[in-house]
């Protein structure tokens, strides 16, 4: 589809849906979230990055924590998630579970022979790939729903758009003749053309559904895949070694896709058996983003450290593909005359809507603390600061007057939908002779401002691992447990009562296992 017709069928779906310009929000926050990274090690110390050093992860953790290298490593960590899912929909309750075999972080570190008359100690530089986030995961929902269906949904953004669309408006969004077969520019030109939808004046509106009285039996679907990885370049040097200090520039790619399927099924409905949608959605994008970090030994058992990480600047481009199929009771459905019809579509395809637009994510900060018990172990706590409402995003594949609306309707909802969170983690290590004992935890705060779902999104993460390290080369393998919640909400009606949110309990758990040399 060429990029015009696809800006008109976008611009069609922003100015027909009350919830478009959330999902741009909600789209920021997706691919900004950080949850936990980091080699075993640290992801068993409850992803603590702000004051301790000498870990791989310090390259794109606390940079600053590559000072306390006096040999160089290379460190590879495969991993195994298990993505456990709880749905409740109208009452109804389903489980899902997949896994997924990855490698989220692989580092090498070059660490400088030590300057014993210098002031400026040693220094290191490092090379990382990190798995910033996942998006994997899958769930299914149903239930009877006696209030609406998503038809109604089709038909309040027909009605309610201004100026109000013409049936030669929706005559002339289709195209019977097109390669591949018929295809819509929008779901209300696919319901129309499939008799979902018909006029009651001449010139078209208002609309009205084929059956809105009707109860239904709704079943839904969601899969999606993909991750944020980072490769990060980082440099630090001690000074004494007392103070640490460093910097790193991180270059990210964004991969999300996701499927989701929708239907429903009519109970007694004297014209339909059943609507079912279908959506695909594909996103790329690559960002950087730089931080700056410090370390200061207060003494032999103390020290504290912080990182300031800038918002990371993307680039992303999507496509968003629909399709529609219905089934009749008898084959015939009623037109608008009122005479039973054959219909000439029991589905269509919807022509993809391709966007690009650019994101700014939150400003971040982070300060921790660790007490040393000599060669026996530690204790350390972080405390991390996530400027959420700042996120923006603007775009300049619409006309000038468009791209202005996008950019300062998404940065309305972002302010009107998100705050800024403070997260909590801690952690501990013992040691004996070679070998290694840790825990960790850390809870993530609700970005969300109002919880109009009522669903708390906050996370509570819990781990604990164990290792042994040489003088050679060093194993460790930890396993992460989190529990949050979110939401899926397949439509939205004007009128909130009338329709259903999927209460979705998450239960992923991570193994992951960091194998590295000294050389």
């Amino acid at each position: 589809m060429s990029k015009p017709y696809s800006g008109i069928a976008l611009l069609f779906s922003l100015l027909t849906s009350s919830a478009a310009f959330a999902q741009y929000a909600t789209d920021a926050l997706r691919y900004s979230e950080i949850n936990q990274t980091g080699s075993a090690r640290f992801q068993a110390l409850g992803g603590n990055h702000a004051s301790i050093g000498g870990d791989a992860s310090s390259i794109h953790g606390n940079p600053a924590g590559l000072g306390f290298y006096t040999r160089s490593e290379f460190t590879l960590s495969p991993a195994v998630t298990i993505a456990g899912t709880k749905t409740n929909y109208l009452g109804n309750s389903t489980k899902e579970s997949n896994s997924l075999l990855n490698i989220p972080q692989a580092s090498v570190v070059f660490a400088s022979q030590p300057g014993f008359q210098r002031k400026w100690k040693r220094s290191a530089f490092g090379v990382s790939f990190s798995r910033q986030q996942s998006f994997q995961n899958g769930y299914t929902y149903g239930g009877r729903n006696n209030n609406s269906a998503y038809i109604d949904n089709v038909l309040e953004n027909v009605n309610n758009a201004n100026p109000r669309y013409t049936v030669k408006e929706l005559e002339d969004g289709f195209d019977s003749g097109a390669a591949g077969g018929p295809i819509a520019a929008s779901l209300p030109v696919a319901y129309y053309q499939m008799y979902l939808i018909n006029p009651t004046t001449e010139d078209g509106p208002p609309y009205r559904a084929i059956d809105a009285n009707s109860v239904v039996d709704q079943t839904g679907t969601y899969t999606s895949k993909g991750a944020v990885s980072q490769w990060t370049f980082a440099y630090a040097g001690n000074l004494n070694d007392k103070f640490y200090l460093g910097g790193n520039a991180g270059f990210s790619r964004i991969r999300y896709d996701y499927s989701s399927t929708f239907s429903d099924d009519y109970i007694d409905s004297p014209e339909l058996t059943y609507i079912d949608q279908f959506e695909d959605f594909t996103v790329r994008g690559t960002g950087f983003n730089f931080s700056l970090g410090a370390i200061y030994k207060l003494n032999q058992m103390f020290q504290i450290g912080g990182t300031v990480i800038s918002p990371t600047f993307s680039a992303i481009k999507e496509t968003f593909s629909q399709s529609v199929a219905a089934g009749y009771v008898d084959g015939k459905v009623t037109g608008p005359d009122g005479n039973l019809v054959t219909p000439p579509y029991t589905s269509l395809r919807i022509a993809p809507n391709d966007f690009e637009y650019s994101l700014i994510g939150p400003l971040r900060g982070n300060l921790g603390a660790t007490v040393l018990f000599q060669n026996r172990g530690f204790v350390t706590a972080t405390v991390e600061y996530v400027g959420y409402s700042g996120m923006r995003a603007r775009t300049s594949y619409l006309t000038s007057a468009d791209n202005q609306a996008f950019k300062d309707d998404t940065k309305a909802e972002v302010t009107d939908t998100f705050r800024n969170t403070v997260n909590f983690r801690l952690g501990g290590e013992i040691r004996a002779n070679i070998f290694r004992a840790r825990v960790g935890g850390a809870y993530i705060s609700d970005p969300y401002l109002n919880r109009t779902d009522g669903v708390d999104r906050s996370k509570l993460s819990l781990s604990a691992g164990a290792g042994v390290r040489t003088s050679r080369f060093f194993l460790d393998l930890t396993g992460t447990f989190t529990s949050y919640k979110s939401a899926y909400t397949p439509y939205y009606l004007n009128n909130p009562a009338n329709y259903a949110s999927a209460e979705i309990t998450n239960k992923p758990i991570n193994v992951m296992a960091t194998a590295g040399v000294f050389f």
